[in-house]
């Protein structure tokens, strides 16, 4: 049994580094005041996307029972994926179980021989994978490769598709960041990219419902929504409060995602239930500017609050706010001193974060009380280490 005892003592490693993690599960009743879970808009409990998804776990039963090319395929998956097309200004959309199954199929329907990926270096660890498997032996395209580049850095994008003319590349960003909620250069990204033949993926999770006209996210916050050259991944697990994952783009890659993306036909279905919640929620989302009014609203009181009691604060561009910890056992002590208050914030150390910095992370979620909110920004101040 010496697998056993490797992995024992790689455990034990991991506990004096601070970085052992332990789950945690909440009951319907759960008072803590939650700055960790990413319900921005507070709809996965609005009665109308409840009702909406208990009309469908009616009709259809628990789960899909397949994949969407077996029998998993419902009218709630197809409006869902009319509706986010619409919202995200491109020619078709697909919906996926998880938005890291979606993020993968996309960079691998993107990588052909010889691609280049230019992947910033703060990217979500799910376009992270879908590169390293995009690159890596038989799963790959014979000859690509990937550069990460430095974060936020279109100068670096230029040069190195300037240094490498002809080759197909594919430039890989988020649009808000999941570490640190900072913005990307999406319009320098996308010049630098066309200016050199590239494609430019988004990763759109952050700023889904969190900016743009109508919540339509970053990319429609750019002025990008349908530029040739361009395709978005979202999750609907975020301001949507559901589940699943979207890739956004023309009817080409489309057809391509159907036919030869493995994440997409070998995986069962999003749950009916689940796409029918969604599909209510984005129409809500749509509507919600008063609700984004009022994230944005608090992200600036809580950073303005933190960053006046001598915290390290990020300057948030949606519902993100990141706090620097002195080091990874600090930052687990925060947050379970957090917790002990009836506090619950996210706890990210390596190799969560692409810097290799301890952070406490807070999402802004408007289904938070005002009061609680504020009461819960002071709990963060007062347990710091």
């Amino acid at each position: 049994m010496e697998w056993l005892f490797a992995l024992e003592e790689e455990a034990a490693a991991r506990q004096a580094a601070g970085l052992r993690r332990e789950l945690l599960p909440r009951d319907p009743g759960d008072p803590v005041v939650d700055l960790a879970g990413n319900d921005y808009l507070g709809l996965s409990r609005h009665p109308e996307v409840i009702a909406a998804a208990a009309r469908a776990l009616a009709d259809f039963g628990l789960g899909a029972t397949g994949s969407r090319l077996v029998r998993g395929s419902t009218a709630a998956h197809r409006d869902l994926e009319a509706g986010l097309a619409a919202l995200l200004g491109a020619e078709s959309a697909l919906v996926y179980s998880s938005g890291y199954l979606a993020n993968l199929g996309a960079v691998r329907a993107l990588v052909r021989r010889g691609t280049l990926l230019v992947s910033d270096a703060h990217n979500h660890a799910s376009l992270v994978d879908g590169c390293r498997l995009a690159c890596a032996g038989r799963a790959g395209r014979e000859g690509a490769e990937t550069l990460v580049a430095p974060h936020k850095d279109p100068d670096f994008v230029r040069r190195e598709l300037s240094r490498h003319p002809g080759r197909p590349a594919v430039v890989v960003t988020e649009s808000i960041f999941s570490v640190d909620g900072d913005l990307a250069p999406l319009p320098e990204l996308y010049e630098a990219a066309r200016a050199h033949g590239a494609l430019l993926l988004v990763d759109d999770a952050h700023a889904l419902g969190v900016i743009g006209p109508s919540g339509a996210g970053g990319v429609a916050a750019a002025g990008l929504s349908g530029a040739p050259g361009l395709v978005v991944t979202a999750t609907l697990s975020k301001s949507l409060g559901a589940a699943g994952g979207v890739v956004a783009g023309p009817r080409q890659l489309h057809r391509e995602l159907l036919d030869t993306g493995r994440t997409f036909i070998f995986d069962t279905a999003l749950p009916p239930a689940v796409a029918a919640g969604a599909r209510a929620a984005l129409r809500l989302l749509e509507s919600g500017d008063d609700l984004r009014a009022d994230l944005h609203a608090r992200a600036r009181r809580a950073v303005d609050r933190l960053r006046a009691g001598g915290l390290e604060v990020s300057e948030p561009a949606g519902g993100v706010v990141s706090i620097a910890a002195p080091s990874p056992d600090e930052a687990l002590a925060w947050a379970t001193a957090c917790r002990g208050r009836g506090v619950a914030v996210g706890c990210f150390r390596p190799p969560s974060t692409p810097d290799g910095r301890a952070r406490l992370r807070l999402t802004i979620g408007v289904g938070v009380p005002a009061a609680d909110f504020d009461h819960a920004v002071d709990i963060i101040l007062k347990e710091r280490p």
